[in-house]
Order: C-alpha cells, then structure tokens, then sequence
C-alpha cells in the first residue's frame, strides 16, 4: 500500500497534524496543494470551521517554495493574508 501522505509529510513546515488538516479539506498530495496554492487551501480549511493561525497559510506557501515559513518576505506574507480574506469568489 502507498503511503498517499507521505510526499505532504517530506515538504517543510508540514508535520502530522498539518497533514491532517490538509486531507480534511480533500489536499492529499504535493500535487494538490500545489494546484489550489496556499490560499485557497487555507480558505477551504478556514470554510470547514478548522481553526487555524495563519501561520499554516505561511506554512503551506513555504512548503511550496521549499523554505520554513519563518523565511518568508514579510511582503509576500502581506499579500497571502490579504487574498486570504478577500470574499470567496463562489459566495458572489
């Protein structure tokens, strides 16, 4: 049997709990979060009631660019909060 999380568990920032987190809203690879991006995973989490900081949306954005969150351009942490919580475009 493949392990389905076992990509998720080898990105940076992302540990079990995250990796749980993330297949609670249907994320169950690199590929997956990579196709949605950072923010919208963060809004579906965010839409299924899950509280989380957004330090797991700097978390992912870092697991994608491969560099701890801790890392990331103040600018580009700005930009992801903001499309963040712009109004989800399906709710228009």
């Amino acid at each position: 049997m493949v392990d389905r999380d076992s990509d998720l568990l080898q990105l940076k920032n992302l540990g079990v709990a995250s990796v749980n987190i993330l297949r609670a809203v249907g994320v169950t690879s690199y590929e997956d979060l990579k196709q949605l991006g950072a923010v919208e995973v963060y809004r579906r989490i965010k839409k299924r009631g899950i509280n989380v900081s957004k330090v797991m949306l700097y978390a992912m954005e870092g697991a994608l660019l491969d560099i701890h969150w801790n890392q990331l351009d103040p600018e580009l942490k700005a930009r992801l909060v903001r499309e963040a919580e712009q109004p989800d475009p399906e709710q228009s």
